[in-house]
C-alpha cells in the first residue's frame, strides 16, 4: 500500500441478511406467572472482502431464553453492512472490522431483536451495549497466547487440543 493513499471509511448499506425467531413453547407459556428465563448471548462478526475495496461485515447473533431446559424462545440475527475501507496499515484495517464496523451494526441488530421478541409476545427485551474494542483487544491477546501456547507445545512435544471457532 503507497503511503499517499487517502484513508476511506464509509457505510455503503446496512441490512438484515438472515433473521429467525423460534418459540416452540407458545402458547402454553404465557400462562406462565413465574416465568424466569436465563438468557444466553453468543456474539460472531465475520468479514468477506469484495470488489473496489467493499467488504461485507456480519455481526451475528444468537440469544437463546431457557427456563430450566425448555426453550422459551430463539433468536439468530445476521446484521450486516457494506463497507468501503481503503488506505488504512493491516492492523487498522483489522481493528475497523473487527471493531469498528461491528459497533455501527450493533444499534440496528438491537432494534431488530427488541422488536421481534415484543411482536413474540415477550415483555420487552433490551440488549445492553458491548465494548467491542474491548471484545476486539480480548481477540487479539487470545490469538496471542494461543501462538505462544502453541509454538511451545511443538517445542516440547506435548500433545494438546486445538481450539476451534
Amino acid at each position: 500500500m503507497a503511503e499517499n493513499d487517502e484513508k476511506q471509511l464509509a457505510i455503503q448499506k446496512i441490512y438484515v441478511k438472515d433473521f429467525s425467531f423460534e418459540s416452540p413453547k407458545t402458547p402454553q407459556v404465557f400462562s406462565q406467572t413465574d416465568l424466569a428465563p436465563k438468557t444466553d448471548l453468543n456474539l460472531r462478526s465475520t468479514h468477506t472482502a469484495g470488489s473496489e475495496n467493499n467488504h461485507e461485515i456480519v455481526l451475528t447473533i444468537t440469544i437463546e431464553a431457557k427456563e430450566e431446559d425448555s426453550t422459551i424462545f430463539l433468536i439468530e440475527l445476521h446484521q450486516a453492512g457494506l463497507f468501503h475501507i481503503a488506505g488504512y496499515t493491516e492492523d487498522e484495517f483489522k481493528a475497523i472490522v473487527g471493531s469498528f464496523c461491528p459497533n455501527i451494526l450493533f444499534p440496528y441488530a438491537r432494534e431488530s431483536i427488541a422488536n421481534i421478541v415484543s411482536k413474540g409476545g415477550f415483555p420487552e427485551f433490551i440488549l445492553q451495549p458491548i465494548n467491542f474494542d474491548a471484545l476486539y483487544a480480548q481477540g487479539l491477546a487470545q490469538a496471542a497466547e494461543q501462538a505462544e501456547g502453541g509454538a511451545q507445545e511443538n517445542t516440547n512435544g506435548d500433545g494438546g487440543s486445538e481450539a476451534t471457532h
